[in-house]
């Protein structure tokens, strides 16, 4: 059995990594942490999870933290770094970390600890070897999944990329833009072409198409032009993302199918649709579904993913699969709200 431990146990992703590793055959939960609800069983926070488990948060830690195989960091962005700073773990636990702080190459290294970008349709051999792991962000995996084939393929130009995601892809602390009278009937616009995620979509296309001259390793705002213009949307429901990216391309519609089932014949939660796609078929899951559509020169890549699953916590356990020696999809297996 893996050991695991939660940092952050009460928020969305906390929660959902416990709904996911309630149901794992190979792994025990050993704590879960949250410095505000110490004491409080799971379900005082995640009332769903009544009857399911009798753990309680806990708001102590052993110093260094052991007595885990792995640690799941779900706390906000800025702030596992700070944990980390400020709680020295047992070198022989592994780490798995869903905020931003160690994504870029720049920013991946802590003391002795070196992060691996987990993105496994792209990064699955240094996964399989890795003790870190710098979850993806989740507008960063649904834009990437529908254009690695292409930057594989050596044939990426500039990209036109919107982007709808659901409401609990703002956190669980109330802002104006997450209040339900806000939210409900209601889309708009933010962070129009300066999304955080941009920088660490530029870094995976150029492992692949490091020589395109359009994806230059410079830092998104800085005045110079941009291959990936980027408009997200906030979406008047509470789970999901939907992606659209529009680009030029003389390749057929029958070509381009080809090169993107090519590209992920070996993938075990990304598949790409001969159909329309809609955002119901990936919701409660942690696939990622691909649809394309071709209009004379046009393409225009679909995709769509869970942002608190296939974008977050459903993402890190398949990380923790890999890193295991386990089959990719192990206690992945949830469903879909089809209806």
């Amino acid at each position: 059995m893996i050991k695991v431990g939660i940092i952050g146990g009460a928020g969305y992703t906390g929660g959902e990594m416990l709904r996911i590793l309630l149901r794992h055959p190979n792994v025990e939960i050993v704590f879960v942490h949250s410095t505000s609800n110490g004491g409080n069983p799971i379900s005082k926070v995640h009332a769903d999870l009544l009857g399911e488990t009798t753990i309680q948060f806990t708001s102590e830690l052993s110093n260094p933290i052991d007595g885990v195989d792995v640690l799941f960091l779900c706390v906000g962005h800025g702030d596992a770094r700070k944990f980390l700073e400020a709680n020295p773990v047992a070198e022989n636990v592994k780490v798995i970390d869903l905020s931003q702080d160690f994504r870029l190459k720049e920013k991946r290294t802590i003391g002795n600890r070196t992060f691996v970008y987990g993105l496994p349709e792209l990064n699955k051999a240094d996964i399989l070897n890795a003790d870190n792991i710098a979850n993806p962000g989740c507008f960063a995996t649904a834009i990437q999944l529908g254009l690695l084939p292409l930057a594989n393929a050596g044939i990426l130009g500039d990209v036109y990329t919107t982007g709808i995601t659901g409401s609990t892809g703002a956190g669980q602390k109330l802002a104006e833009t997450s209040h339900f009278s806000y939210r409900d009937n209601n889309i708009s616009a933010y962070k129009t072409l300066e999304h955080q995620h941009l920088k660490e979509i530029y870094q995976s296309l150029n492992q692949l198409q490091n020589s395109f001259p359009e994806f230059p390793a410079f830092v998104v705002g800085d005045g110079k032009d941009e291959a990936i213009s980027f408009v997200p949307w906030r979406g008047d429901f509470p789970r999901g993302i939907y992606i659209s990216s529009t680009l030029n391309t003389d390749l057929s519609l029958e070509e381009l199918t080809v090169l993107f089932k090519e590209f992920y014949k070996d993938a075990a939660l990304t598949f790409v649709s001969d159909n329309a796609i809609y955002l119901k078929q990936v919701v409660n899951t942690s696939k990622c579904i691909i649809g394309l559509e071709k209009v004379g020169t046009k393409l225009v890549v679909h995709s769509a993913i869970d942002n608190l699953l296939k974008g977050a916590s459903g993402q890190a356990v398949q990380n923790m699969n890999l890193m295991f020696g386990l089959q990719e999809t192990v206690g992945l297996g949830l469903k879909a709200s089809y209806f």
